[in-house]
């Protein structure tokens, strides 16, 4: 099961909800990413790969950098990944803003 939180103006709605993902055998979002960088001759240290499930565990750990959305199941982990705010705190805009354009 997984939660989500959502606000909308000053009110904050929590939602709980289960999903399921079904994909073909050793394939997940890092294989697919590899794929298109292949095609499109990115090289994957090049890959920037900002996530917050388990499901994005292998691309986070395998791009050329890997960020982890604060507060998230990944977060909980011992990855050794940059971990910057969560999503309510505008997280990805954090990794864009202090990871990539300065860099």
């Amino acid at each position: 099961m997984s939660r989500k939180i959502i606000k909308s103006g000053t009110e904050t709605v929590e939602m709980n909800y289960f999903y399921t993902e079904i994909t073909k055998e050793n394939i997940n979002k890092w294989q697919t990413l590899k794929k298109l960088a292949s095609y499109l001759n990115i090289d994957e240290t090049e890959i920037v790969a900002i996530g917050d499930n388990i499901n994005d565990m292998e691309m986070i750990q395998n791009a050329g950098l890997g960020i982890i959305i604060g507060e998230s199941a990944l977060a909980k982990k011992e990855l050794n990944k940059i971990i910057v705010s969560s999503n309510d705190k505008n997280g990805v805009a954090e990794a864009i803003e202090n990871h990539l354009l300065k860099s």
